[in-house]
């Protein structure tokens, strides 16, 4: 980093100041105080699954307000240190690089304004045309968006899972709770393409294979923009779909729902209680009803503007290359890394960070 001047750090601070300022982060800290209130209570863990999710609601709202405050304590650190060693010392410069990445990275919240961006999601992953190849992609896929949730601290559970018979999975539905998943992931939807030498035929050829990823936001419960009439519904008992190992729920508690004006088939069987699948798959239907009538507005919007954009569903987003070399390249941020193993591992950061500002 050059030498930098007072004025610099003037506006480093005021720009801090006006992005904490965006976050409302005293209605987080009312937030913060409720959730702390109810996690105190004697019967708390009895619903191990709420508790969850409200724990790691609190540890996301308290660590973006601890981060705000020591990003305001840091930068008037640095302006007395300034002060007395000027914008030269390289113990100085080093401190302010280390601020810098620390405020483009906490910036990424400001982005997240949207009316869910706030909530969990749900990640739904459908494997392409390809038998095992595209199910063992899927399965791969699965992975490294738990792995990724794992890594910001976000709880997930498995709603319905259906196994791709030889290997991987043909399909999964996956909630997360955490504060801003959605906003975070909601740009994964699309077609993520993998090429690597097929592990799955004895010539050990190269291989292209497709798996398409859906994110759709979780609806407060309280929400009554989404209202669905009974009639409008049509409901059965069905087995579990495949075999999910340890993740999904053999018994006949597994439900189907079918949304008579749409179309839509939800299967859910994250519970051994058929009412509570019941109630799960309502409250995914009810999310993608929500997103059918927003890209209903932003295609309208589109037409007004007279500008031709393609659905992002169905969109190829991202490669990732195994063979004949080693990348992952978004197509849309243009972002690249040559380290697939890592984001395979969960190391996404790079490419939602650029997502989220697009």
């Amino acid at each position: 980093m050059e030498e930098v001047t007072k004025k610099d750090l003037e506006q480093l601070k005021n720009d801090i100041s006006a992005t904490i300022e965006s976050l409302s982060l005293k209605e987080k800290a009312s937030k913060l105080a409720e959730l702390k209130t109810q996690s105190l209570a004697s019967d708390f863990w009895e619903d191990q699954k709420r508790a969850t999710a409200i724990t790691s609601e609190i540890n996301s709202i308290q660590n973006e307000i601890n981060e705000s405050e020591q990003l305001q304590k840091d930068i008037e650190t640095l302006l007395e240190l300034f002060d007395m060693v000027g914008g030269k010392d390289e113990d100085f410069l080093t401190e302010l690089q280390k601020l810098y990445e620390r405020f483009d990275k906490f910036q990424t919240l400001k982005f997240l304004s949207g009316k869910y961006d706030k909530n969990g999601a749900y990640l739904s992953i459908h494997a392409g045309q390809g038998g095992d190849e595209a199910n063992d992609w899927a399965e791969m896929l699965m992975r490294m968006y738990t792995r990724y949730c794992e890594r910001k601290g976000w709880h997930y559970s498995v709603q319905h899972m259906v196994s791709g018979g030889e290997a991987g999975i043909s399909s999964v539905t996956i909630k997360i709770d955490g504060m801003y998943v959605f906003g975070l992931l909601k740009k994964e939807t699309g077609v993520h393409r993998l090429i690597r030498l097929s592990p799955f035929n004895a010539q050990n050829l190269r291989q292209t294979s497709f798996a398409g990823v859906e994110v759709i936001p979780v609806i407060d419960k309280e929400s009554d923009e989404i209202v669905i009439p009974d009639s409008d519904i049509e409901f059965k008992a069905v087995k579990s779909g495949g075999a999910g190992g340890q993740h999904v729920n053999k018994t006949s508690s597994a439900v189907q729902i079918t949304h008579t004006p749409s179309g839509i088939t939800i299967h859910n069987s994250e519970s051994r209680s058929q009412a509570q699948n019941r109630k799960n798959a309502m409250d995914i239907l009810k999310a993608k009803l929500w997103q059918i009538e927003e890209e209903k507005k932003e295609a309208e919007l589109t037409r007004i503007k007279g500008k031709h954009k393609v659905a992002a569903w169905g969109n190829q987003i991202r490669n990732y290359v195994l063979h004949p070399y080693k990348m992952v390249k978004d197509l849309r941020t243009k972002v690249e890394v040559n380290n697939p193993d890592a984001v395979l591992d969960g190391d996404l950061d790079i490419f939602i960070d650029a997502e989220v500002r697009l």
